[in-house]
């Protein structure tokens, strides 16, 4: 009988890590990072075989759903991974990130463990470079939306537009059991509708069971239009006041529809005598493989790009790769928009924006995207007066703002309209989400559809 064990983002947000196994063939739904208090989880072992996985298929190229998966490669791992070429793309370059993140911690750590006499104790680096570098050398299938992809006779799957980020994906699986046909559908994360850059969400006709991300299950998200323009008050009273703005971003998406409402914003005038910085190098590459992919834009971005208009220039945009000319932005002490990551303010040049600009009440701090806990970002946006950054504890006193609407998430409406025109559609399992969060979306699914609904737990089987 076919059965999913869930290794990751069971009962949790972060981590993916689903296991399909139909007859004696196995697939794993990602392979991503654990995020927030429980890191470490990371360094444990998976709680299956590597070696014994035929298939990979990764939804998206966010660090939760692909972070993993040079450790799965180092540990044995010699399958087929099936993605999205703009997917491929990106995790390439968000995995190098993560590598030198995970390099760069170790040396940290390591410096701190010699002046102790205790290096013995400083765990290696979760996977190198050179991992990496085995991931893409290994056989990759490049899909496109839609295309029916034959894994055996009883055994087919297509992957679909999850409007998420670019080259997001949601998986269909078909397949025999028993003379009996059956769809399993497991949602990676899935977007909102109407997003500044991306095409909706695509539709699916019909599934017996649905394997569902929960990260909003709990809520509805502002109105777009009205998280615009919180975004665009909080951008110029700030530069009016002559503050600074940190941006803390999401190289992947959330950075692109920045710089596009920025784009926007420059086209109305109201980012005149202000400087905007782009510090980021994995955001400044993620941007150059966006722009590899108009066919994914929406029809008002894909219009500007027709045109010859680049969605994420304008005029006051500086790109700042280099570590010395991300240092340079502390010279600029007023009218100064700095995108910078990590989006969770877990490490990266954010850090030292904040450092530098979070105690002045002149200046403001605009978050865009989801804060789990256990990061800074969190206890910034929960209201810590005092943070600590490089052993030092800074004041809280820039102005606070959390835009909503921007989520790249769908909320619980969206996601509620999606799965009402899934056909046939037995059980819900629901994955992806803080546990009050998912129980107050398995309460809302029962109120308003049929099918039974389950909040998975870490390593929990599933027999469908």
């Amino acid at each position: 009988m076919a059965k999913v064990t869930s290794y990751g983002a069971a009962s949790m947000v972060t981590g993916s890590c689903h296991l399909l196994e139909i007859n004696s063939i196995k697939i794993m739904m990602d392979c991503g990072m654990i995020q927030g208090e429980l890191w470490k989880s990371n360094y444990e072992p998976f709680g299956f075989d590597p070696s014994s996985i035929d298939y990979l298929i990764l939804t998206h190229a966010h660090n939760d759903h692909i972070g993993r998966v040079p450790k799965l490669v180092k540990e044995g791992f010699h399958g087929e991974i099936i993605a999205t070429e703009a997917t491929l793309d990106i995790a390439y370059i968000m995995l190098l990130d993560s590598a030198n993140l995970l390099q760069e911690e170790y040396e940290t750590q390591l410096r701190k463990a010699l002046r102790r006499g205790e290096e013995a104790s400083v765990i290696e680096p979760l996977y190198t470079k050179e991992h990496v570098e085995q991931v893409f050398t290994h056989k990759i299938r490049r899909v496109q939306y839609d295309e029916i992809i034959t894994i055996a006779p009883f055994l087919k799957l297509s992957l679909h537009n999850a409007g998420h980020i670019m080259g997001s994906a949601f998986v269909e699986i078909n397949y025999e059991e028993e003379s009996v046909s059956k769809t399993v559908v497991f949602s990676g994360d899935l977007g909102s509708k109407n997003r500044l850059l991306l095409n909706d969400l695509a539709p699916i006709s019909h599934a017996d069971t649905l394997f569902i991300e929960s990260t909003y299950g709990d809520r509805e998200h502002r109105a777009l239009k009205q998280s615009i323009q919180e975004f665009k008050d909080a951008v110029v009273s700030t530069l009016n006041d002559g503050g600074n703005i940190v941006i803390p971003s999401f190289a992947l998406e959330r950075t692109q529809e920045i710089l596009w409402l920025l784009h926007q914003m420059h086209q109305e005038g109201l980012l005149h005598n202000c400087h905007v910085f782009l510090d980021s190098p994995l955001a400044i590459e993620a941007t150059k493989i966006y722009q590899k992919y108009p066919a994914q834009m929406n029809q008002t971005v894909g219009l500007h790009v027709s045109l010859g208009d680049d969605p994420f220039a304008f005029p006051q945009l500086k790109h700042t790769p280099r570590r010395k000319d991300s240092m340079n932005i502390n010279d600029v002490d007023k009218r100064a928009i700095i995108i910078a990551g990590s989006g969770m303010c877990t490490g990266g040049r954010v850090l030292h924006h904040l450092r530098q600009r979070i105690w002045n009440p002149k200046n403001a701090v605009i978050f865009v995207g989801f804060q789990v806990k256990g990061t800074l970002g969190r206890d910034i946006i929960d209201g810590e007066p005092f943070i600590r950054i490089y052993g030092e504890d800074i004041k809280v006193r820039a102005k606070i703002y959390t835009i909503n609407g921007l989520s790249a998430h769908a909320d619980r409406a969206d996601m509620l309209a999606w799965i009402k025109h899934i056909g046939g559609l037995a059980m819900i399992h629901l994955i992806h989400g803080e546990v009050d969060k998912m129980e107050l979306f398995k309460a809302y699914l029962k109120e308003n559809v049929d099918s039974k609904v389950h909040i998975v737990k870490k390593a929990e089987t599933i027999y469908l």
